[in-house]
């Protein structure tokens, strides 16, 4: 058998259109704060509705979402067959490495204004440098009744990490940037030997007094627009595809599924978790309370008890959904030489044999069948046996929850970027794998 990646795709137009979709949704979120916001508004305009995680949930079978942070459940109950009916869960998460704002961040530097910047996850740094840098994120404002929270976009170029010139440092040609985390990422935003005043910005920006700005959540995005790219046109050129690509997949494919005619009676569930990137381990993170919680209220809001519970985690599938690895074209020796893998070749099921993927046979059984119904083809990924890989966050859900997972993504290029590729055609193919994945065929 031929160790090529396959390139032949679906021709349907709707596929490739959706990486259209996916560039307007990732400009519209550069924080996971503002990748929930743009999630629920997309939900509600198909018939979902909030609900407080402090309130007592609706009864009435119905589309419902809560939100979390940086972090959305949503779910229908709509084709659900008693209290006891199992999920089909897609699992992502919306969070993305970058440079954060440190909280006390002014700093003067050799006649320069800085800002005081820590790498969240595991940035590229060398990818952050020479780049026209906004903010975005979430603040905590005092207000009359106490305080609230308020999300920040500044999407005009403040902020910049200027590389050092070669004539400084000439071993660069050889050996590449060297970047120390502690010194060498901090963005200039002005000039001058007294340090700007950062919360004075903030509270411009949010038109509220500054002694009401009580703390931030705030970090650098790239201010390039997301856009399509290459001879043809097949290549989607853009930030925080790893792991907006799937924010975005699973959003499209859960409003396609509760649409669906004929489908398999269940409940399906969509689980955006922030802090993927660092661990999970957060109030809001997946190895929170977070989707257990709300599956358990799902089964109470419908009438059932723990009994029931149990017996629909029983028999509950999740697919957890990250970016994967395409083949590298200047670096194919970091690949296992048997699995290659194509963009615009169609979703990657995700295995490792040590957990790193929660991936077993009864989950890949599910998301196989799901690719059939939906008539797109499936490439599998593992890791060279010499090299460690990356993990997300279906092991935590499967140990967690107790849901069968199956690790799954769609391939790209330079994953941890600043700026990242990938296939134009496989952000609809991802589409429809997930939505039969939620709906399967009866």
């Amino acid at each position: 058998m031929s160790t090529e990646p396959s390139t032949d795709t679906p021709s349907a137009p709707e596929r490739f259109a959706e990486a259209a979709g996916l560039c307007e949704f990732i400009d519209a979120a550069p924080s996971p704060f503002h990748a929930c916001a743009e999630a629920a508004a997309r939900l509600e305009a198909s018939g979902f509705t909030a609900v407080d995680e402090a309130a007592r949930w609706p009864r009435d079978p119905g589309r419902y979402y809560t939100v979390r942070g940086g972090s959305l459940v949503a779910w229908s109950t709509e084709q659900a067959a008693g209290a006891h009916t199992a999920f089909r869960v897609v699992g992502a998460h919306t969070d993305s490495p970058n440079l954060r704002i440190k909280p006390h961040p002014d700093i003067t530097r050799a006649g320069w204004q800085v800002l005081a910047a820590e790498p969240y996850g595991g940035a590229l740094l060398n990818s952050w440098l020479d780049r026209d840098l906004g903010l975005s994120g979430r603040i905590s404002v005092r207000t009359p009744d106490g305080t609230d929270e308020r999300l920040l976009v500044v999407d005009r170029p403040i902020l910049r990490v200027p590389q050092l010139a070669i004539h400084l440092d000439r071993e660069i040609r050889e050996t590449g940037v060297k970047l120390n985390p502690q010194q060498h990422v901090f963005p200039v935003w002005g000039v001058g030997t007294s340090p700007g005043d950062f919360t004075a910005f903030v509270a411009e920006e949010l038109e509220v007094e500054p002694g009401d700005v009580l703390a931030w959540e705030l970090m650098t995005h790239d201010l390039a627009p997301s856009t399509l790219i290459g001879r043809d046109g097949d290549l989607v050129s853009a930030p925080r595809l790893d792991n907006l690509g799937t924010t975005y997949a699973g959003v499209r494919a859960l409003l396609k599924a509760v649409d669906t005619p004929g489908a398999v009676p269940l409940v399906p569930v969509l689980a955006l978790f922030d802090h993927e990137e660092v661990g999970s381990v957060s109030e809001r993170g997946a190895a929170s309370t977070l989707l257990p919680a709300v599956l358990e209220r799902i089964v109470l809001a419908g009438g059932g008890d723990r009994e029931d519970l149990l017996r629909a985690l029983a028999g509950s599938v999740c697919a957890s959904g990250d970016m994967a690895h395409a083949t590298h074209p200047n670096y194919p020796e970091r690949h296992e030489p048997h699995h290659l893998i194509a963009v615009n070749g169609g979703p990657v099921l995700k295995v490792n044999v040590n957990l790193r993927y929660a991936t077993d046979a009864r989950g890949t059984g599910a998301f196989v069948s799901a690719c059939e119904q939906a008539d797109v083809p499936l490439q599998r990924f593992v890791s060279r046996a010499d090299m460690p890989c990356g993990s997300t966050v279906g092991p935590i859900t499967a140990a967690g929850v107790g849901l069968t997972t199956v690790d799954v993504g769609a391939p790209q290029l330079a994953m941890h970027s600043a700026r990242e590729l990938c296939g134009a055609a496989d952000p609809g193919m991802y589409v429809d794998a997930l939505a039969a994945f939620l709906a399967p065929a009866a």
